[in-house]
């Protein structure tokens, strides 16, 4: 008897090995097992019989073990994977077996059963908080509620409500309603990063109190995303909150899926198989029958043209909301650079303004979106700049430990005591980053409590979540931070947003620039003002004429996407065309961009007449990284399925080419950053 087994490596097809004659009859497609590959053992996963290997059978190695402790995988959770491996373009090994928790993919030792047994424990012995009060929803809340109660079998919404309108609650509402339904249900909630689970886990504990609840991300400990993953796998939690790897997470009940700003890039994986979390939720729903619901204040502008054309449903909360009254939305107002000098980075009416706040017991936000306390230091005498000596940027500096450091590789150095070009002694730090704002404030507000929340002060677990829940409990003035504080905090006291540094995303290269530039500046406005107080933001910006400052003022989200979808439709860019990206790394820029010039040669062989575009290979922005070249060629067509079909096609052609010196490269379908 023979099996097709799925491991994680970069195979056009399972391996087939032999199973041990025991195990006839038994339920084994979808089950863990140890297999031997070259001289290693590794885990797999079964997903059928294969009767008639392709080589000779004597030759075919056996299971080494079947890990029958884990009750198989279903078919359907099979099926999500392998159209994941296959609209992305990669094995369907290397979805299926990373989607594992981590004691799972790991060869079982002599204490795994124990390891097993304990993570079991520890996800049925939950503190179940007592259940919250029953919060009264707006009209436009339960209208929301009501149009998910109508559907069934598959149907995806767009839930687009302003920051602060009730969101959540639409969620909750629809979770519990699906949860009743069956004794089994269980429910899918995604977040696009671990700093938002903690106030998000608070909120689903009080309003399903007396059900188990879990978590799943990647700052967890090993057992402990393991503890989480089984109680979902067996059907034991009924709701799972968690972030993009979430979304391949195993539940045999699936009654529903919410996407929590589902814009956010962070759905998007940057590494390994290059899947987005928000299109395999809705993928998922749809294969499953079930109903799925992407949340945000600023849609994607993706789903804002699904909604547009009726594919997905709009429903709009148009008002802020709490406890069934409408509050006010903040007032917006640009602070123009080109009259007003900053002091410290801090224009004049933002000193006063912060002053102000202070002064009345007011809590409020400084937001600027970069980390460090000056983006680069220079020599005035020469021209001299710090940059990274293995990436084509600049290495910031970092005052309270006297550092140059790049925030992509990680390398860092010693500020040098004079320039390394001309000896000048005299080096200056030029820009602002949030240690800077920080000490700025310091010295403007000497009595006021002020925190900085950015990568550098949450390297520490629990760091990120004790500063924000020191905000939550008015034990701060005035919060410094990068987008971290941006997104999803339900922040009570804050009247007052102050935005820095706007305007670098106007220039940026990228098409996607300004839809992420409003997306994070509605997102962080949106902080201000959510107890019903008076509240303002103050954004710094030179242009304050530009058409996206413009539906900033007015809180505009709908104005400013259909500008944006016009552009993109007259430039014919996403989302009216399909994109994918072929990206090689070399020792040498050339290597690269030689190595795509032939799979460009390649490509358009089989091209076909006209549905596929090739454009030429240039350097990526970041063109060297951590001591890398990279390079990238983009492929674009006016249809998603002829992109789909020739791409394997193509690849092949690829991994069939003999080219030297080496080069490592592959592909991101739908990428989000060209």
């Amino acid at each position: 008897m023979f099996v097709d087994v799925l491991l994680d490596r970069p195979l056009p097809a399972p391996l087939v090995y032999r199973l041990d004659e025991s195990n006839a009859g038994k339920d084994i497609i979808g089950s863990c097992v140890v297999v031997p590959l070259g001289r290693e053992e590794t885990v797999g996963i079964v997903i059928g019989f294969n009767a008639a290997p392709s080589i000779d059978a004597g030759r075919v190695r056996s299971v080494r073990r079947v890990v029958a402790s884990v009750a198989p995988l279903s078919q359907h959770w099979l099926a999500l994977t392998r159209f994941a491996a296959d609209y992305y373009q990669y094995g369907w090994g290397e979805v299926a077996v990373p989607a594992l928790p981590p004691l799972l993919r790991k060869v079982p030792g002599a204490r795994f059963e124990g390891s097993l047994a304990r993570a079991r424990a520890k996800s049925d012995s939950q503190d179940l908080p007592p259940p919250a009060a029953a919060v009264q929803l707006t009209t436009e809340q339960r209208e929301a509620v009501a149009a998910l109660r109508s559907t069934h079998g598959f149907a995806a919404f767009l839930l687009y409500g302003v920051t602060g309108s009730g969101k959540t609650e639409v969620y909750l509402e629809a979770i519990a309603e699906r949860l009743v339904e069956s004794e089994s249900a269980q429910a899918l909630v995604l977040v696009p990063e671990i700093n938002l689970t903690p106030q998000f886990e608070a909120r689903l504990r009080a309003r399903f109190a007396g059900l188990p609840i879990v978590s799943l991300h990647s700052g967890l400990p090993d057992a402990e995303r393991t503890a989480a993953w089984l109680a979902a796998h067996e059907g034991r939690a009924r709701v799972v909150l968690g972030t993009r790897l979430a979304v391949f997470a195993s539940l045999p009940h699936l009654a529903m899926i919410v996407v929590d700003e589902e814009h956010d890039a962070s759905f998007k994986a940057g590494d390994g198989v290059r899947y987005s979390a928000r299109d395999v939720a809705v993928k998922r729903a749809q294969m499953a029958n079930l109903p799925v619901m992407l949340g945000s204040a600023t849609p994607s502008l993706e789903s804002w043209r699904q909604a547009r054309e009726g594919r997905y449903t709009l429903l709009t909360l148009r008002a802020r909301a709490g406890a069934g009254a409408v509050r006010e939305l903040p007032s917006v107002e640009c602070v123009d650079l080109r009259a007003e000098v900053p002091v410290q980075g801090l224009a004049p009416p933002v000193r006063d303004a912060l002053a102000a706040s202070v002064a009345s017991s007011d809590q409020a936000i400084v937001f600027i979106n970069r980390r460090g306390y000056a983006p680069v230091i220079a020599c005035a005498a020469c021209g001299w700049v710090s940059v990274c000596r293995r990436c084509t940027t600049f290495a910031a500096f970092h005052k309270t430990d006297g550092t140059l450091r790049c925030h992509h590789c990680g390398w860092q150095a010693r500020v040098p005591v004079a320039c390394p070009t001309c000896g000048n002694p005299a080096l200056a730090a030029v820009g602002h980053g949030t240690q800077r704002v920080e000490e700025a404030l310091h010295e403007l507000l000497p009595s006021a409590r002020i925190e900085r929340i950015d990568r550098d002060t949450t390297q520490r677990r629990h760091a990120a979540r004790d500063a924000l829940a020191a905000v939550h409990a008015g034990a701060v003035d005035v919060l410094v931070g990068t987008q971290m504080i941006a997104k999803g905090h339900d922040f009570r006291r804050v009247a007052l947003v102050a935005v820095l540094n706007a305007d670098a995303q106007l220039v940026a290269h990228d098409f996607r620039a300004p839809e992420r530039l409003f997306a994070i500046l509605m997102q962080v406005a949106g902080r201000a003002g959510r107890a019903g107080q008076a509240s303002k933001v103050l954004v710094q910006t030179r242009y304050p004429g530009h058409p996206l400052f413009a539906a900033l003022a007015r809180l505009d989200y709908g104005a400013f996407a259909e500008r944006e979808l016009a552009d993109r439709a007259a430039a014919r860019m996403p989302p009216f065309v399909s994109q994918a990206l072929l990206c090689a790394e070399a020792r040498s820029l050339e290597t690269a961009l030689d190595f795509l010039r032939i799979a460009a040669v390649e490509g358009s062989k089989v091209a076909g007449a006209g549905a596929i575009a090739l454009y030429d290979a240039v350097p990526m922005p970041l063109a060297k990284l951590a001591g890398v070249h990279r390079a990238q060629l983009l492929v674009e067509s006016v249809s998603r399925p002829a992109l789909q079909r020739w791409l394997p096609i193509w690849l092949q052609k690829v991994r069939e080419m003999r080219f030297s010196p080496r080069v490592r490269w592959q592909i991101e379908v739908d990428p989000q950053e060209i």
